[in-house]
């Protein structure tokens, strides 16, 4: 399997050719960069020094051509001013990491993105939250990737929306500078972000747009209402949320607890857990460790999720992804444990 790889430079490009350099069916990867072409991938990306490959520079949509996977790992907006090309390519595969076209419906995309430069490419994507999609992606031809924040919230909601469809769910998350990207910022660079915890994008945060379509999909309700709350935290990798819940009625806060263990039951990546999962024991894996905990009154429901946002949120997900469309074994090329103490 011929893999490319568009967008290869940073952060989330890393991962993805590190995974894919693992994968068993993946017989060869090229990666592009605008910025880095003509150089060594293991320059750019030091933890695969010793590959000698170069970034191409080639046109991407030439490229997909002669290639049966395309990763798009790119900045939002410029996903769209490819895609047509590249899925006019022939590529079996496209799977898009940006936010381009994550969101079906167009007024939610408008509110947290603003017009859609291509809303006619929007329906060809089918949006690929792996862990609850399953054998439900194969055989689809092009994947919008959730982010990596969203990927956190949903896990913590899609169990609980059939028992609770009207509660108005609160989901606190803290990332890592990771998740900024490779190019430094004011609010990355370390004398901010050391010893630091601050909130961003209050009431505004773009991943509602992808959560808010989920949350209303499956409660059966386009009025459901969720809210994310997104934090800035002082280490690089991961993301550890924390959702609150009141129930007050509307069910069981002891049922809703247990459904986690009977929704993920079987899924090789999500892992239930009987006490708080802590971000060190996920980082560099593409799992996700949850943990609910109901009140004593049942009437309230907390449930923590810990991630690591380039592999579960971005990269590893991705090649998840693309294991379940292409009918390979869904773990391919995500083994491993993660480093700890990290």
């Amino acid at each position: 399997m011929q893999v490319l790889v568009v967008g290869a430079a940073g952060y989330v490009g890393g991962e993805l050719l590190r995974l894919l350099r693992q994968h068993p069916s993946v017989t060869s990867i090229t990666a592009t960069s605008r910025s880095q072409a003509g150089k060594r991938i293991g320059e750019v990306h030091p933890q695969m020094g010793d590959v000698e490959d170069v970034f191409s520079g080639e046109d991407p949509a030439v490229l997909a051509a002669s290639h049966d996977v395309v990763f798009l790992s790119l900045e939002h907006g410029e996903s769209s001013k490819l895609a047509r090309g590249i899925l006019a390519s022939g590529s079996a595969l496209v799977i898009d990491l940006a936010a381009d076209f994550r969101t079906r419906d167009p007024a939610l995309h408008e509110q947290f993105y603003g017009a859609h430069p291509a809303p006619d490419l929007v329906p060809r994507f089918t949006y690929g939250l792996a862990d609850v999609l399953g054998e439900a992606l194969r055989g689809v031809t092009a994947i919008a990737a959730p982010g990596c924040f969203a990927t956190a919230a949903q896990l913590a909601l899609y169990p609980i929306a059939e028992l609770a469809p009207s509660s108005k769910p609160s989901l606190f998350a803290i990332t890592g500078s990771s998740g900024a990207g490779v190019h430094p910022k004011p609010t990355t660079h370390h004398p901010a972000r050391a010893h630091n915890l601050f909130a961003y994008s209050a009431m505004s945060h773009r991943h509602e747009a992808e959560v808010l379509g989920s949350w209303r999909a499956w409660t059966g309700r386009p009025d459901a209402a969720a809210r994310l709350l997104t934090h800035s935290g002082p280490f690089v990798r991961g993301i550890h949320l924390t959702m609150h819940v009141r129930l007050d009625g509307i069910a069981s806060a002891h049922e809703a607890a247990g459904a986690y263990a009977l929704r993920y039951a079987g899924r090789p990546f999500v892992r239930v857990l009987c006490a708080p999962p802590e971000l060190t024991h996920c980082v560099g894996t593409n799992m996700a460790l949850i943990h609910a905990v109901p009140s004593e009154d049942d009437t309230e429901l907390q449930v923590m999720v810990a991630m690591d946002n380039l592999v579960k949120g971005a990269g590893g997900q991705a090649v998840q992804a693309m294991n379940l469309a292409l009918g390979l074994p869904e773990t391919a090329g995500l083994g491993g444990g993660g480093i700890f103490p990290c």
